[in-house]
C-alpha cells in the first residue's frame, strides 16, 4: 500500500480547516470498518508498542489538534492517534509498515476524529472562548 496522503504534506496546510479537508474521508455514519474484526485494532491499540509509538507522535505533535499550533489538546481531553490513510484488516494481520509510519499518522481529539470519518467541517469543535473584558467575572458590576 503506497501512501497517498502524508504528515509531511499535511502540516504546510497553515489553517486548521485546511488540515481537516486534507484529511476529511466523509463516510456515513454506520459505515462498518473492521465488523466483527473490531479486535483487532482493540488489541494493536492495547499493545506497549502502540502505546510507546503514541507517546512519540504526540509529542512531534505538541499535544495540538491536527498539529495545528492555535488547538492545543487541554488536560482531560482524550487524545487520539488519527492513521491519515485507513489502515485494513490485512495491515493488521500482516503487520504493514503503514501502521507505525510516522508520515501515516497525526494527534487529534476525538470530535474531530469523528467529523474527519463521518461529517464535515460542521462537527468541528467550535471556539467557545469568549472575549474577555474588565470585571466580566464580577455579577454587580
Amino acid at each position: 500500500m503506497s501512501l497517498m496522503k502524508t504528515y509531511s504534506e499535511l502540516i504546510k496546510i497553515p489553517s486548521y480547516e485546511g488540515r481537516f479537508k486534507y484529511l476529511s474521508i466523509g463516510g456515513g455514519v454506520g459505515t462498518s470498518t473492521f465488523g466483527s474484526h473490531r479486535y483487532l485494532n482493540q488489541v494493536l491499540y492495547g499493545s506497549s508498542e502502540w502505546k510507546t509509538f503514541r507517546q512519540q507522535i504526540i509529542v512531534r505533535d505538541n499535544g495540538c489538534d491536527l498539529a495545528h499550533e492555535d488547538h492545543p489538546i487541554f488536560k482531560g481531553v482524550k487524545l487520539l492517534i488519527h492513521h491519515i490513510n485507513p489502515i485494513t484488516v490485512d495491515d493488521i494481520l500482516n503487520r504493514s509498515p503503514e501502521i507505525f509510519d510516522p508520515e501515516n499518522v497525526i494527534t487529534t481529539v476525538f470530535d474531530t476524529h469523528q467529523a474527519i470519518h463521518y461529517g464535515d467541517d460542521s462537527f468541528l469543535r467550535a471556539n467557545t472562548f469568549a472575549n474577555r473584558k474588565p470585571n466580566d467575572t464580577c455579577p454587580w458590576r
